[in-house]
């Protein structure tokens, strides 16, 4: 099987390409997650298939490292539009339907290996606000907490507090601890369900630090352009808030990097 491995910001994905060949289904879950192993794979945080889909240049079937399918991953929605415009499946801008919903994604290639890839995400219609924590689905279900001293958190034993905690313990949620630079950017550490572990970053993640941190902020309405610096590198969101309280027009963007490409038995 022939495969590829991207990275946007740190947060790593085996793409594999099944416009021709079904190479893996949904029920392999065993190989998977052999396939993501970082010691007897390839190693990633998941594998996405990229397969035909009627009315959209491609279908993107995502699996976090478990080997489950999971819900949107944002940075891995970026990595496959790249990984769609290196096989010249689509040029500067791509519709693509993934778990959530369509995507659009604007793509600017840099060079044969690098681009800069604007995903747009679903809309997010609340947010759950409790104390210094926020709770919402950008794609996939995040816990956002504003923290001081990140850098010193430990972010698997904090995140599996929440995680495993009994209001999320049977369907799991993305935990991120988030704090702002004197810039006024944000700062982000993520412990994502699936992987069980800190990631280098999490693009759903991302987007919903920074819409929580608009309203933590008490921003006014309007549209807006939040930095968000991951531990594997810089992200931006722009977003537009509503006077109901929801937020549109939400577009992740950064960096999408093929990092190599191989065969495995």
């Amino acid at each position: 099987m022939k495969f590829w491995k991207y990275q946007g910001a740190g947060n790593d994905f085996i793409m594999v390409d099944q416009r021709e060949k079904q190479w893996l289904t949904r029920a392999d879950t065993e190989r998977i997650l052999h396939l993501c192993d970082r010691r007897f794979g390839i190693g990633a945080d998941g594998l996405i298939l990229l397969e035909m889909k009627s009315g959209f240049d491609f279908e993107m079937i995502y699996f976090n490292a478990d080997g489950r399918e999971s819900t949107m991953c944002g940075n891995g929605g970026r990595c496959i539009a790249a990984f769609a415009h290196h096989l010249d499946i689509v040029g500067e801008k791509c519709l693509f339907h993934a778990i959530d919903g369509p995507h659009e994604a604007i793509i600017r290639a840099e060079n044969a290996d690098n681009c800069w890839v604007e995903l747009k995400m679903i809309d997010v219609q609340q947010v759950e606000q409790d104390k210094d924590a926020f709770i919402l689905n950008t794609g996939s279900p995040h816990y956002v907490q504003f923290v001081s001293r990140l850098d010193q958190k430990d972010m698997v034993s904090e995140g599996r507090a929440v995680r495993y905690g009994e209001r999320f313990k049977q369907e799991g949620i993305n935990v991120n601890l988030t704090e702002f630079n004197p810039d006024g950017t944000l700062q982000i550490r993520t412990y994502e369900r699936g992987v069980e572990d800190e990631t280098l970053a999490c693009g759903t993640g991302v987007t919903a630090a920074a819409i929580a941190a608009f309203i933590r902020q008490k921003a006014p309405l309007g549209d807006f352009e939040i930095p968000v610096h991951a531990r594997g590198g810089d992200l931006a969101v722009r977003f537009s808030a509503q006077t109901d309280g929801s937020f549109s027009q939400i577009w992740l963007c950064g960096p999408a990097v093929r990092v190599f490409e191989g065969t495995i038995q």
